[in-house]
């Protein structure tokens, strides 16, 4: 047997198994889970939608501080760079 043959039959078996097939859920299946009213439904996509709003709002407020934050320290290490720098001299 060559080495060829012998390499192909070894990654024969090393290839993964043939892939499951799973059918899709059919429509009458789909529709029937979609029997809630339209008006509650936008109230509760308003109402999501505010709530999303105000997490945004929130976040970015968060961003802002956490952006100063890391000024003062990079500023902070400057400084603390040049203390190093002038106690090495001294």
């Amino acid at each position: 047997m060559s080495i060829f043959a012998a390499m192909s039959t070894f990654a024969a078996k090393a290839q993964s198994p043939a892939p499951i097939v799973v059918q899709a859920a059919s429509a009458a299946t789909v529709s029937s889970t979609t029997s809630a009213p339209a008006a509650q439904d936008s109230e509760a996509l308003q109402a999501a939608l505010k709530s999303l709003q105000e997490i945004k709002a929130t976040n970015e407020e968060t961003l802002k501080k956490q952006e100063a934050a890391l000024q003062q320290l990079d500023e902070l290490q400057k400084a603390a760079d040049q203390v190093k720098i002038f106690g090495k001299r001294g």
